[in-house]
């Protein structure tokens, strides 16, 4: 079973965080939420949401994939925070995913897994950075990094997770139960 790891910060984008999660969790994938710090992670919009352990706890295991939800100012919190680049590239040189919705693209880019790579971002968070080509689609796939554009897109973003972990079979049949159009 491929296990994944969500790094929650407070001001985090609570519809992604939650989508992401919970289409993971319905795709038959093991996920990990970690707070950046021990307790309740507030949400941009006032959600509270209880992290399964500290970052410090979830560090000790290996994951296939590393999910990060945007929003502001989680996804700056997530790139001031020295443990989560440094997982980001190590993931990254060890050829395993990197994914990020919204504003947290740009943690991808501070880690340099963009560097040379096609990425969507939440309008404007991507913009001036070299070596980053921005498209403007719902989400983006380029070898073993995910990206996606914001909370509108969350479940199609969950879905490709879903989808690139497990295969279209499960996607799809994630995807029937939820009785999307």
């Amino acid at each position: 079973m491929a296990k994944v790891l969500v790094p929650l910060a407070d001001g985090c984008e609570e519809l992604e965080a939650v989508t992401i999660v919970d289409l993971l969790r319905r795709g038959g994938i093991e996920v990990v939420t970690a707070g950046l710090k021990p307790g309740i992670v507030r949400a941009s919009r006032g959600v509270q949401l209880v992290p399964d352990v500290t970052l410090e706890v979830a560090l000790r295991d290996d994951y296939d994939m590393v999910v990060l939800p945007g929003g502001m100012p989680g996804a700056s919190h997530l790139k001031d925070d020295a443990r989560i680049i440094d997982l980001l590239q190590k993931m990254a040189a060890a050829g395993k995913y990197t994914a990020a919705i919204c504003a947290a693209p740009m943690v991808l880019a501070e880690a340099g897994v963009l560097d040379g790579k096609r990425a969507t971002s939440y309008p404007g968070a991507l913009d001036g950075l070299p070596g980053v080509t921005v498209v403007a689609t719902a989400v983006v796939q380029d070898g073993k990094v995910l990206t996606s554009r914001g909370p509108g897109t969350a479940m199609d973003f969950a879905l490709a997770l879903v989808e690139t972990l497990t295969g279209a079979d499960n996607r799809r049949r994630v995807e029937a139960a939820l009785v999307r159009p």
